[in-house]
């Protein structure tokens, strides 16, 4: 009878044990935050959970969570920072108060192209480098992409800088935005691109600082119809993930993260190019206007914006040291 009973005892014991999952069998939820929904970086959240479902099956459940699901973009980049956020892709303009070495891929004219920027930040030592750069802040690039050039949105036509001074506009949380603002009579409101449309509604702001894609997006020709098509610099964006996070995960799951981060960058690419276009064309289909300035004014603006630039990151001398390395390989990769 002890026997019997000590033999139902183990079954039932066994039989629980069955039902719990162990350790090693848990399947890693991996968030994956943005701010902007159906641009280049919600393409490439996309491609990568594809790319990592490829490699490691169910073994990493992502979750995506575009148009500021989980919080506006200082919160995000606070929790990817901090690690209640795996994974937040972002402007690299909004990152700079985690580490202002972000500030170098936002120097005025440092790209000439859509196609220099990925050649530069695609180059194979130079991505690896990239990858480390933050990890004394505890976060890894895991994506790194072409965005979009930047444009400047009022609601009155600006065809000229004289037409921008007094302006209220929305800017990135970054100097190397506010500073070439101020330089051209522009007043920088650094918002959250949940805060913009509100205030742009309200009068609270008179223009936003931003790319094209966001614009069309968001919807943003039913509120404001002029776009001055400042482009003096092009955007960088970068996907974040949290390092203590990365750690805990198996090598298997690692490598396999960073190779569907890889892989998404180089998909997201032509996707992104061709998205620009559709935007201005949706922008325009949207009876929205596209501005250019004189030749004159915006060869003048580009010398005091790239001085401006320049002059900000070389206060700092880490960050003056990355842009050292990073401003080499731009001019050898620049077209000749």
């Amino acid at each position: 009878m002890i026997l019997r009973r000590s033999l139902l005892a183990a079954i039932a014991t066994s039989a629980c044990l069955a039902v719990l999952p162990s350790a090693a069998s848990a399947q890693v939820v991996m968030k994956l935050a943005n701010a902007t929904i159906n641009d280049v970086q919600h393409e490439w959240q996309k491609l990568f959970a594809e790319a990592l479902k490829k490699r490691v099956g169910d073994k990493v459940k992502t979750e995506i969570y575009p148009a500021s699901q989980l919080g506006a973009i200082p919160r995000m980049a606070e929790g990817v920072a901090l690690g209640t956020i795996e994974s937040f892709i972002t402007p690299t303009s909004f990152v700079t108060n985690i580490d202002p070495k972000f500030q170098i891929f936002d120097v005025p004219g440092l790209f000439d192209s859509p196609e220099h920027v990925h050649a530069v930040i695609h180059d194979p030592a130079y991505r690896d480098h990239l990858e480390t750069m933050f990890l004394s802040r505890g976060i890894r690039v895991i994506g790194a992409i072409y965005n979009s050039p930047t444009v400047i949105l009022t609601k009155k036509p600006a065809p000229t800088l004289a037409d921008l001074k007094g302006v209220k506009a929305r800017t990135f949380a970054s100097p190397l935005q506010i500073e070439p603002m101020k330089a051209i009579g522009v007043t920088p409101v650094p918002l959250a691109l949940t805060e913009v449309i509100p205030q742009l509604q309200s009068g609270g702001i008179d223009g936003v600082l931003a790319g094209m894609p966001i614009l069309t997006a968001f919807k943003y020709y039913d509120v404001a119809k002029y776009v001055t098509d400042l482009n003096f610099a092009h955007i960088v964006s970068v996907n974040l993930v949290n390092e203590q996070w990365f750690q805990s995960q198996p090598k298997d799951i690692q490598e396999a993260i960073r190779a569907a981060g890889r892989e998404a960058e180089q998909q997201a690419y032509p996707w992104g190019v061709e998205n620009v276009k559709k935007s201005n064309e949706l922008w325009k289909a949207n009876k929205g206007e596209i501005l250019e300035l004189p030749p004159a004014e915006k060869a003048s603006m580009m010398k005091s914006f790239v001085e401006i630039g320049t002059k900000i990151v070389e206060q700092n001398p880490a960050v003056k040291t990355e842009f050292v390395k990073l401003k080499a390989l731009v001019d050898a990769k620049r077209p000749k």
